[in-house]
């Protein structure tokens, strides 16, 4: 594997920070108690709470100069003159991990100091504890091994991810009509990293909510995976510095990208 060690480091003790301190408190009461509305605008659970805490408390033993957009706190500035920008989300998949379904991660993606442009993501599976990451112009991995998006051209034996079953209805109910297999597994940044290693086909997301935190490591690891994320249009999927960016986003392996726009924009 040839991605940045360093930054691989970092991520890796920051998942570790976030595994560590909210391990106990999967599926038990005391975890679903809201504390407060998150930067995103959603209720910040104490699980949340809790493993964005640690996150900051392993950014600060660091050392380093960065800013940190983070969903539940919103952003913060570590440091003087920041080497990096972090955008994360310290559990994404928040109700399976409330709720004991075994399918929740932590997403964090990393930029220059004025996010001119993701240039390293990185998801882990805080369940099975599987990492994938990838770097600018270096390729895609699953615990260090080289991933590929799937080859599967064929809608009627694909199986994709959709969301937006209640803002999008007809376009929702056009692309069930289209593709044998629909999944929606409840934790974005996973399901994105499942179309970078040809799990699923492809991930469509038409509910025009599109939040940075969820899908901004995500997106970097399809694309050095050999897939393609655009919005409806076919254009390239533009990420705003804001939390919530109102667009589409089409992640597939590629081969099935075309018909899945068309199906979209009848």
């Amino acid at each position: 594997m040839q991605i940045d060690a360093t930054l691989l480091e970092l991520c890796e003790k920051v998942s570790a920070a976030s595994y560590n301190a909210i391990k106990n408190l999967v599926g038990t009461p005391e975890a679903d108690t809201t504390l407060y509305i998150g930067a995103d605008g959603t209720p910040t659970k104490l699980i949340d709470e809790v493993s964005e805490s640690a996150i900051f408390q392993e950014l600060q033993n660091d050392g380093r100069s960065m800013r940190v957009i983070s969903e539940e706190f919103g952003e913060k500035q570590i440091g003087c003159n920041p080497e990096m920008t972090i955008i994360m989300d310290p559990l994404d998949g928040t109700h399976n991990a409330l709720t004991g379904i075994p399918f929740y991660s932590i997403s964090i993606a990393i930029a220059n100091p004025c996010h001119a442009g993701i240039n390293f993501g990185y998801v882990k599976d805080l369940v099975t504890g599987d990492v994938y990451c990838a770097e600018f112009g270096k390729g895609a991995y699953l615990n260090g091994q080289r991933v590929h998006t799937s080859k599967n051209s064929n809608l009627m034996e694909s199986c994709i991810s959709v969301y937006g079953y209640r803002q999008s209805v007809t376009k929702t109910a056009n692309i069930s009509q289209a593709i044998r297999r629909i999944r929606i597994l409840g934790c974005i940044s996973l399901e994105l990293c499942y179309v970078a290693s040809g799990k699923l086909d492809a991930f469509i997301d038409i509910r025009g909510s599109l939040r940075l935190t969820d899908v901004a490591a995500g997106k970097l690891i399809i694309e050095e995976a050999g897939g393609t994320v655009t919005d409806e249009k076919g254009c390239k999927l533009l990420l705003k510095e804001i939390f919530i960016n109102k667009v589409y986003m089409i992640a597939t392996n590629g081969t099935s990208h075309q018909r899945i726009l068309e199906i979209i924009g009848r």
